[in-house]
């Protein structure tokens, strides 16, 4: 799925906003490479905004996001993607009028390599179902479906750090248990991954370590099946 050894993902003292809204303050925090990581917090607590931060697709007002040697920050999206970051975004954002095939191809638009076919076949041989939808508009599609038309698509650019916003929004349980087989799967061909998830025990199983973020700081960081048995987590997450 990457091009090249596993990459990490380090951000350093970032703070981000809106206009004259600041959203993040001094957040902090890492990705080895080749690892999984979770970061959790409630709606609202700016898990997207740093996500948007790091894809250059919000301003960063000041603070640091680097991709193994290479400074993301103040790259404009493309060369963020260029660099081998890429995000999946909350609410999938397909191109409902195209078909799938087209979606994902569309995954590979700053690529100028002759090995895109091939890409393709690999990809969607992991996923059966999108096969079976190759000439579906993408529009037309379930949920879970559009998720993995979404996820897939990210693959096409050859990433190697891959940031994926609210994977489970919306799906079924027996979906997101498929999607979370998916992430494995991904991750073990050497993607790094960066989850963030507003169902925490989701994001607390799939990953290594967490970080949790309330009202855009950094508040508590950990090995997740630690923090999954943390008393204060569980109140105000799980609700036990």
């Amino acid at each position: 799925m990457s091009e090249g050894a596993p990459l990490g993902l380090v951000v350093e003292n970032l703070c981000a906003g809106y206009d004259d809204t600041q959203v993040l303050w001094d957040v902090s925090l890492e990705l080895a490479p080749g690892e999984i990581v979770a970061l959790i917090g409630s709606n609202g607590a700016g898990k997207s905004t740093l996500l948007g931060a790091v894809s250059g697709l919000v301003r960063t007002w000041s603070g640091t996001a680097r991709a193994g040697e290479r400074v993301l920050t103040g790259l404009a999206p493309d060369g963020i993607v260029t660099a081998g970051v890429l995000q999946v975004p909350q609410g999938r954002r397909l191109f409902g009028g195209l078909t799938v095939e087209e979606n994902l191809r569309m995954g590979a638009y700053l690529r100028r390599d002759r090995e895109v076919a091939a890409d393709l076949e690999r990809i969607v041989s992991l996923l059966p179902r999108l096969r079976e939808r190759y000439d579906f508009l993408a529009g037309r599609l379930s949920g879970g479906e559009q998720q993995q038309v979404a996820i897939a698509r990210a693959l096409m650019a050859r990433p190697r750090v891959l940031l994926i916003d609210e994977m489970s929004l919306g799906l079924a349980p027996v979906l997101v248990e498929s999607l979370l087989g998916l992430l494995a799967q991904i991750n073990a061909t050497g993607v790094s991954i960066l989850i963030v998830e507003q169902d925490v025990q989701t994001a607390l199983e799939v990953s290594s370590r967490a970080y949790v973020l309330e009202t855009g700081r950094i508040t508590l960081s950990g090995p997740s099946a630690q923090l999954l048995d943390d008393p204060a987590i569980r109140k105000a997450y799980l609700g036990v």
